[in-house]
C-alpha cells in the first residue's frame, strides 16, 4: 500500500504547485486520465491474489476520491485568483467623462431648425420649396424685379459685386431671394405657389445685421389671387410659427420696386423686461414686407399682367428665429461657438411638424 500513499502524496504536491488552470488540468490528466498513474494502478488488480484485490482496489479508489477533491478545491482557488487579476487589469477609470454618441452630443443650428419649421408650415398650405444660385446677374437681382437703373441698391456700398467682365457686366452676391421668384416664373406656368429660403448678402454689420444672412420669400401667381389671400396666409403662418392661437396684424403702406401696392406687416406683441411675446399685449413689431407683384415683374417673365396677378412676401429667417427663441445678438449665429450652439441648438431627428409641434 505504500506505493499508493507515495503516489497520492506526489500528486497532491503537483496540485498545490499548479500555477493556473491549464497546469492543473495537466496534473488531472496525468493522474486520472485513461493513461494516468492512478488508472494504471487499477489495471494491476487482475494480477493480485484474490484475497488482496478488495483491499487494494478500495485503497486506490479512496486515493482517487481525495485527489479529485483536491483538484476541485485548487481549481476554485485558481479561478478566483484569475478573476481578481483580470478585474485589476481591466479596471475602468470612472473619473473619466463618458463618451456620448453623435446623436446625443450634436445640435441642429437654430437657422436650420427655423427653415425646417417654415417649410413645414407652408408645405401644409400647399407650397413647394424653390432654390436658386447665390451668385446672380444684375438682370435677375435688379432689372427683372423693376429696380431703376439709378436705384441705390445697385451701388457698391449696398451690394457685393464681382470684378467686371470683358463686356462690362458684373456678377454679384444676391441681395435677396427674389431672383428665385423670377427664375421660377420663367420655368413654370401658373398657378405658382412657392417659398424660397436661402442665404443673401448685403454690406451691413451690427447686432441685428450681418453681411450674410438668411431670408425666405413666398410667391403666388394665379388668375384670381388677391390681397385677402395674402393676409390669410401670413396670419396663419404667424400663428403656426409662434405657436399661438391668435395674432393681430397691421398692414402699413410701403414701397418695394417689385410690388404694387406694397405693405409692411406689423404683428401684435407685448414687450416686458427685454422680452417680446407675440400674440399678447397692445404693442406692435414689424415682422415682414409684402405686396401684390408689380405688373412690370410679371411682364418681364413673359406673362400677361392683364391675365395673371399674384402676391409676394419676404422676411429675415435669422430675425424671426431671434424673436421666437430669445437670442439677443444676430452675430452669435455665425461665431461657431459650441457653447452657444449647445444652449440654443436643437437635438437631431427632432424634426418640426405641425402635428407633433414645431419646437417640441
Amino acid at each position: 500500500m505504500s506505493d499508493i500513499l507515495d503516489l497520492e502524496a506526489s500528486i497532491l504536491r503537483e496540485i498545490d504547485a499548479a500555477a493556473d488552470e491549464a497546469a492543473l488540468e495537466t496534473v488531472r490528466v496525468a493522474a486520472l486520465g485513461k493513461q494516468g498513474s492512478l488508472s494504471a494502478l487499477l489495471k494491476t488488480l487482475g494480477s493480485l491474489p484474490p484475497e488482496d484485490r478488495k483491499s487494494y482496489g478500495a485503497a486506490v479508489n479512496e486515493t482517487r476520491d481525495r485527489v479529485t477533491s483536491a483538484l476541485s478545491t485548487r481549481k476554485s482557488v485558481l479561478k478566483a485568483a484569475a478573476l481578481e487579476a483580470r478585474l485589476k487589469r481591466e479596471t475602468v477609470d470612472i473619473t473619466l467623462s463618458g463618451r456620448t454618441d453623435p446623436l446625443t452630443a450634436g445640435r441642429i443650428h437654430p437657422v436650420s431648425q427655423v427653415i425646417d419649421e417654415i417649410t413645414a408650415i407652408f408645405a401644409d398650405m400647399g407650397f413647394s420649396v424653390a432654390e436658386g444660385p447665390d451668385i446672380e446677374t444684375d438682370h435677375y437681382n435688379f432689372t427683372s424685379l423693376n429696380f431703376p437703373a439709378d436705384h441705390p441698391a445697385r451701388e457698391m456700398h449696398d451690394t457685393f459685386f464681382f470684378n467686371p467682365k470683358e463686356d462690362g457686366s458684373r456678377l454679384l452676391l444676391r441681395t435677396h431671394t427674389s431672383p428665385v421668384q423670377v427664375r421660377t416664373m420663367e420655368a413654370q406656368k401658373p398657378p405658382i405657389r412657392i417659398i424660397a429660403p436661402g442665404r443673401t448678402y448685403r454690406c451691413d454689420s451690427d447686432a441685428t445685421h450681418t453681411p450674410m444672412f438668411h431670408q425666405v420669400e413666398g410667391l403666388v401667381i394665379d388668375r384670381t389671387s388677391h390681397f385677402g389671400h395674402l393676409k390669410w396666409i401670413l396670419e396663419e403662418f404667424l400663428k403656426a410659427f409662434f405657436e399661438v392661437d391668435e395674432v393681430k396684424t397691421r398692414f402699413r403702406p410701403s414701397f418695394f420696386p417689385f410690388t404694387e401696392p406694397s405693405m409692411e406687416v406689423d404683428v401684435g406683441c407685448k414687450r416686458s423686461g427685454g422680452e417680446i411675446r407675440i400674440g399678447e399685449g397692445d404693442d406692435w413689431l414689424e415682422i415682414l414686407g409684402c405686396g401684390m407683384v408689380h405688373p412690370n415683374v410679371i411682364r418681364a417673365v413673359g406673362l400677361d399682367p392683364d391675365e395673371f396677378q399674384g402676391f409676394a412676401w419676404g422676411m429675415g429667417i435669422d430675425r424671426i428665429a431671434m424673436l421666437k427663441y430669445g437670442m439677443p445678438d444676430l452675430r452669435a449665429f455665425f461665431d461657431a461657438d459650441v457653447r452657444w450652439l449647445n444652449h440654443y441648438g436643437f437635438r437631431p431627428l427632432d424634426l418640426p411638424s405641425l402635428f407633433g409641434g414645431l419646437s417640441s
